[in-house]
């Protein structure tokens, strides 16, 4: 497996946004997201063993595997071996690929707006949406295709790097929660707060 990185720190986002997390991410994706803000091309190998063995060196109880597009390589192996340390494992994908069915928590993230049918979302087992919002494209059309009954859906206003759009962007995101009161407002608290 090529790993970016690992390291602890506090989910950022989402549903379990202010939790610590072991952050296991890999490198790689299927999709080339124009306002990716990850560098995660980088990495070294690692086998499932060695990656166990640096989760291993954290307190928290939740695993976060992320990417770049961790469906690329995560396998249900790795995910029994860090169960085995007692830990939570969540995974934040695009949904275009299927996830080893034994993942406790799932984060999907979208992208068919920006993209078209090369991000075409293939799961249908998910816990979490959280859709990445520029103020153009409308959220729910993301959703057309997927059963969100059970998910708890989230807005997370997209960071361009330029703080006047940003602005407008959270503004739009939170008029467009209050006209659709079943979406909740995600913002990246690690930017925010510069944590590590």
């Amino acid at each position: 497996m090529i790993v970016n990185e690992i390291f602890y720190s506090l989910q950022g986002e989402g549903f379990q946004s202010g939790t610590p997390a072991v952050f296991v991410r890999f490198s790689g994706c299927n999709l080339r997201c124009p306002f990716c803000d990850t560098c995660h091309e980088n990495g070294t190998f690692m086998t499932e063993e060695s990656i166990v063995d640096e989760v291993a060196k954290y307190p928290a109880g939740l695993v976060v595997v992320t990417g770049g597009e961790p469906s690329l390589q995560l396998t249900g192996s790795l995910v029994d071996k860090l169960h085995s340390l007692g830990k939570l494992v969540a995974v934040e994908t695009n949904g275009t690929r299927e996830l080893p069915a034994n993942v406790d928590w799932i984060t999907l993230s979208p992208k068919e707006a920006f993209l078209g049918p090369q991000a075409t979302v293939v799961i249908s087992r998910f816990d979490e949406v959280k859709v990445v919002y520029d103020g153009l494209h409308d959220p729910a059309g993301q959703l057309h295709s997927l059963d969100t009954k059970k998910a708890h859906l989230f807005l997370q206003p997209c960071d361009t790097g330029d703080m006047k759009r940003n602005i407008k962007t959270v503004q739009a995101a939170i008029e467009y929660i209050k006209q659709n009161p079943h979406w909740r407002l995600s913002l990246q608290i690690h930017k925010i707060l510069n944590i590590d």
